[in-house]
């Protein structure tokens, strides 16, 4: 059926297969025509949100966007229970995840903890030993060792029998998380998770938070808690602003929708983090090279992957211990042990990657690709199922094999809800456990089941993928032509930010141009030169294109032909001027 919207330049199918179309109105300025004055309002206008709510979302506040605590369930009785442990001075460990949602949401309450007079342990799991989630044995361990309480964060909605076995040693549990739950939920003193069946109307539509998010509103409830037992009439209350730069790292590593309230948390968090008050946060920065305050890219694609190298491929420990120090020296020596962990993850990557997409070939008919092999390193497995879902445009499960089973990480597309897909398969038992949310998903799947659980996910998925990807639509905001690509440009357009997850960064058409070169830089990056009719040219890099149908014809097939570029304006802050840049997500011929 033909589309009733009309095309961006009546380009109906670009070099990648797409089509392109207005995100909002028409904003075609390429004819040097027209004003970017009110350019943030129609941004935030074509990202869903109504007119009457403009101003609360040009600049996004906690005061505009925090809820009450107390809507959520169980809060009320978590915060009780930790303001009891402060109180009466018990031991409180904080068992959190590997990852850096699970390491900044631990640092979170241990930090918390520590303003509150009580210095908190925590016990982070090995992941190729322990594996995901709180077990048993450590739980009751941490109890033997003397903690009265345990919060469990980033993980524990599914741990039912780890949590049986806590509450039979008498060890007081509270589960702070945020992934997909069952109907029946495992005991503990407290679940709180937006994303619990039950949860009430006003907690459930908090579903996106990441679960540093849900470790802050359980901060403000604890605070709130004391203060209405008099806990700081003679001592300062903690500082909850100044942990934002732990929510907004957490948020975005974990891919979390940067709408709503995560967009304040985000917005807030990198102010302060550009204070660099967190001295483990400050090493961090400075171990990323980074010469100026962080950006939300930044926290996704520099900060991030280290704090997650250290529970991937190195101690798991590392990222709680660099976000908790107060000591600069032991700050700094841990960041540079985990850029160096970061490398040799990368190299890692790489191999699982090229064996893993070896096995696509046989795999073109399915909608959901499900890769295993023997001696791929568990750690790097779901940065590869997300590597390989950019390319396919398709769900990818990618397991590493050891023995009788093996561990599984998956990655979605928009519109697709692999964690409760997987956690569908194994309650029809076809996985040992698994679980997730809408876009990622662990799993532990027995090795002679590998094949009924990827034709299963078939089934289940094939419908819904395949609508997904006719969709095959490529959202523009703006259409300029090459002058217009300035730093001024770029600045305005992050007015409307931040972006990410749920909540994207503005893309732009520039054009029509013709390439001055065109060659390849490291493994597989296209770089470009273009030039406009406006006399004006602008470099461009479309990263790990070089094999890809649009790498193939910018590199070989554009040789005096006219083009249209789109993708996200940047700023390139190398040399001593700034200019703006590109980068490339498509392209399609004007003449």
């Amino acid at each position: 059926m033909a589309s009733t919207v009309s095309s961006v330049f009546g380009i109906e199918r670009s070099l990648s297969g797409k089509t392109w179309r207005w995100r909002g109105g028409n904003m075609d300025l390429s004819d040097g025509n027209g004003s970017l004055d009110d350019l943030v309002t129609q941004l935030l206008l074509s990202r869903g949100v109504a007119r009457d709510d403009l101003d609360r979302h040009r600049t996004p506040t906690l005061r505009a966007f925090l809820p009450d605590p107390s809507h959520f369930r169980d809060m009320d009785i978590a915060a009780e229970r930790i303001a009891q442990a402060v109180l009466t001075e018990e031991t409180v460990a904080v068992y959190g995840d590997y990852d850096v949602d699970g390491a900044t949401s631990a640092a979170l309450l241990i930090r918390l903890l520590r303003m509150l007079g009580r210095p908190a342990r925590y016990y982070i799991p090995d992941r190729l030993l322990e594996g995901y989630g709180p077990s048993g044995e450590a739980l009751v361990r941490l109890g033997e060792e003397g903690a009265s309480l345990v919060v469990t964060v980033d993980c524990g909605a599914m741990a039912h029998d780890a949590l049986a076995q806590a509450h039979a040693a008498g060890v007081d549990v509270i589960v702070v998380d945020h992934h997909k739950c069952s109907a029946e939920l495992p005991r503990a003193v407290a679940l709180v998770n937006p994303n619990r069946l039950d949860e009430s109307e006003n907690g459930a539509e908090h579903g996106h938070l990441a679960a540093v998010g849900v470790a802050f509103l359980l901060a403000v409830a604890v605070v709130r808690t004391l203060r209405a037992r008099d806990f700081f009439a003679d001592r300062p209350e903690p500082d909850l602003i100044g942990l934002l730069d732990l929510v907004a790292l957490g948020t975005v590593a974990d891919v979390a929708q940067i709408r709503g309230l995560n967009r304040a948390f985000v917005a807030q968090g990198l102010k302060v983090m550009s204070r660099r008050a967190n001295v483990g946060m400050a090493a961090l920065i400075d171990a990323s090279r980074l010469k100026r305050a962080p950006v939300c890219s930044d926290l996704g694609f520099a900060l991030g992957p280290r704090i997650n190298a250290g529970g991937r491929v190195g101690e798991a420990t590392l990222g709680v211990r660099l976000l908790t120090t107060e000591n600069p020296d032991e700050a700094a020596e841990i960041a540079q042990q985990l850029s160096a962990l970061n490398e040799e993850r990368r190299a890692i990557e790489a191999e699982v990657q090229s064996a893993a997409e070896a096995m696509l070939e046989g795999q073109h008919n399915r909608s959901v690709h499900v890769l295993a092999g023997r001696g791929w390193h568990p750690g790097v497995i779901g940065i590869v199922a997300g590597r390989i879902k950019e390319k396919t445009g398709k769900p990818v499960v990618v397991i590493a094999l050891d023995g009788d089973s093996g561990k599984g990480s998956g990655r979605s597309i928009g519109g697709i809800d692999l964690g409760a897909a997987i956690i569908a398969a194994r309650e029809s038992g076809l996985l040992v456990a698994g679980g997730g949310h809408a876009m990622a998903a662990g799993l532990t799947v027995a090795a002679e089941k590998l094949g009924p659980l990827a034709d299963w996910l078939d089934d289940r998925l094939g419908a819904a993928v395949a609508r997904a990807m006719e969709s095959g639509t490529m959202p523009l905001d703006l259409a300029l032509a090459p002058g217009g690509l300035t730093p001024e440009l770029v600045d305005a357009l992050d007015g409307a930010g931040p972006f990410g997850m749920g909540w994207p960064g503005p893309r732009i058409a520039v054009g029509p141009v013709r390439l001055v070169r065109a060659d390849l830089v490291g493994n597989d990056h296209v770089r470009l030169v273009a030039s406009g009719n406006d006399g004006r040219s602008f470099k461009a890099i479309a990263f790990r294109a070089a094999e890809s149908p649009l790498g193939q014809a910018l590199l070989h097939g554009s040789r005096g032909r006219s083009l249209w570029l789109a993708g996200r304006p940047k700023i390139d802050d190398w040399g001593d001027r700034l200019q703006a840049e590109l980068h490339l997500e498509d392209a399609a011929w004007a003449d």
